[in-house]
């Protein structure tokens, strides 16, 4: 079970608190679209997603080579509640990131 003090502690970080914000508003987002709305290496971002995993935050599925995340289907309603609240009201701390997810084209290369 997810307490508060562990959930809160997984977000205490930019890159990982950006990225679940993130993906809770696109449902799912793959490490290509993280690069290129957080304008940080693949190994950078891979590793902040892993941390989210271990927490239970984000479950993920491999498609080809990359991998997708989205929000872990069993995250407690309270844990949901607050990330959605977060990425609804504070769209000026994600406005430079939507700007390059926007800008960014695909996952093909």
């Amino acid at each position: 079970m997810l307490s508060p003090l562990t959930f809160f502690k997984c977000l205490a970080e930019d890159t990982r608190l950006k990225s679940l914000l993130l993906i809770s508003l696109h449902e799912e987002l793959c490490v290509c679209d993280l690069q290129s709305a957080l304008q940080l290496s693949q190994p950078k971002v891979s590793r902040h997603l892993a941390d989210l995993r271990k927490c239970n935050l984000l479950s993920d599925e491999r498609r080809g080579k990359w991998v997708y995340y989205r929000l872990h289907p069993e995250l407690p309603v309270w844990a949901q509640e607050v990330i959605a609240s977060a990425a609804q009201h504070n769209s000026e701390f994600l406005a430079d990131c939507q700007q390059q997810l926007t800008a960014c084209s695909s996952c093909e290369s």
